[in-house]
């Protein structure tokens, strides 16, 4: 009897968390999202009066660009896998290593940022279940996110918490903490979600704590309005192609 009832147990407890498998949960919400099919794709936008490419192919080559114009004339900033380099007006330049190593940051970072949640399922991801949390009467799978060093980038000592809401399975709040000039701590609300060619496309309100707030905390300090405004994150002339 105690084995029966023991093994009712481990059915039970494998039953209820089995809902709560981070993995699972990010497989779907990349799947609803789209950003499963980003591997192979070509994406540009701008944002905040630059233009921004995207290119990858099932190799795991990729191309990130950035291009604008300042009083040097037409800049363009090409990275890829393995390089860095800086066009004005259609001829390449020679860029300092510690400068080549601060626009590719920029790059990489606003790139990242816009095709989320493209990219949770990267090898030195390492992703965790926390809890269920209610946000404006919504529930949320709450999923936190640390990277290894290895593979992880410049900032791999960097944290996430994703929101997945449970019904849409979309993400529609990420915090993240930071460490580059001089570390913080930000919370993103999802606005203005579109689908464009298959893909969820979204802007954010970008907020920043009023007192101290811990990361796990900013959902509850979202709700107490314990966070202000300090921008708005605004992806304009979307384009999307498959391959």
């Amino acid at each position: 009897m105690k084995k029966i009832l023991f093994v009712c147990l481990i059915g039970l407890f494998i039953g209820c968390s089995s809902g709560n498998d981070p993995q699972k949960i990010v497989d779907e919400t990349l799947a609803v999202s789209g950003s499963n099919k980003l591997d192979n794709s070509k994406v540009e936008f701008v944002f905040r009066d630059k233009e921004y490419g995207f290119k990858r192919s099932p190799n795991g080559l990729y191309e990130m660009v950035r291009l604008f114009k300042d009083s040097t004339g037409l800049v363009r900033d090409v990275v890829t896998n393995h390089s860095f380099h800086r066009e004005i007006n259609g001829k390449e330049v020679s860029v300092a290593d510690s400068m080549a190593f601060k626009y590719t940051n920029s790059i990489n970072s606003v790139i990242y940022f816009a095709l989320l949640p493209y990219g949770l399922n990267d090898a030195a991801v390492i992703k965790s279940y926390m809890n269920d949390e209610n946000i404006k009467d919504k529930i949320y799978h709450k999923i936190k996110v640390t990277f290894k060093q290895e593979g992880g980038g410049v900032d791999y000592e960097d944290e996430f918490i994703y929101w997945i809401n449970k019904e849409t399975k979309f993400v529609d709040y990420l915090a993240y903490s930071y460490h580059t000039d001089e570390g913080g701590l930000r919370f993103r609300e999802v606005i203005n979600p579109r689908m464009i060619n298959g893909l969820r496309v979204v802007d954010y309100i970008n907020y920043k704590p009023k007192i101290q707030v811990d990361l796990e905390e900013t959902g509850k300090a979202f709700q107490a309005g314990q966070l202000e405004e300090l921008s708005r994150i605004k992806l304009e002339n979307f384009v999307v192609e498959f391959n």
